[in-house]
C-alpha cells in the first residue's frame, strides 16, 4: 500500500468539513432558501391561480372570451363547468370553463328577477 492510515483519516476529515460538516449548518442554509423560494415562486402562483379562478367563476352572458385561439361571446351559462359560446352568427359551441384563457369584455349585468 502506498497510503498510510494517517493520510486516509485526514482526507476523510477534510471532505466532511468541506460539505458543511454538521446537519445544523445545512439547516441554517436551507431555511432561508425555502423562505425566498416561497415568496418568489409559490405565493405569486397561488395569487395568480386565485385571481384566475375568480375570473372564470364570474363569467356571465354577454362576456367575450378567448379559448385556444377561438373568440366568442357567451350566450348561456349551462352550469358551473360549461358555457355555451357563439363563435359566429348562428354557430354555438359548448366550452368548459377551464379551457378559457382570457375574458376580454365584460357583458351585461345580471337582471334582477321580477318578484
Amino acid at each position: 500500500m502506498f497510503i498510510t492510515n494517517a493520510y486516509a483519516q485526514s482526507a476523510t476529515d477534510s471532505v466532511a468539513s468541506a460539505f458543511g460538516g454538521s446537519g445544523f449548518e445545512m439547516i441554517i442554509l436551507f431555511v432561508p432558501l425555502m423562505v425566498v423560494w416561497y415568496f418568489l415562486l409559490i405565493r405569486p402562483q397561488r395569487a395568480q391561480a386565485k385571481k384566475r379562478d375568480e375570473i372564470l367563476k364570474n363569467i356571465r352572458r354577454g362576456d367575450q372570451i378567448v379559448t385556444s385561439g377561438i373568440v366568442g361571446k357567451v350566450t348561456k351559462v349551462i352550469d358551473d363547468k360549461e358555457l355555451e359560446v357563439e363563435i359566429a352568427e348562428g354557430v354555438r359551441i359548448r366550452v368548459v370553463r377551464s379551457a378559457i384563457s382570457e375574458v376580454r369584455v365584460k357583458g351585461e349585468p345580471v337582471k334582477a328577477d321580477a318578484a
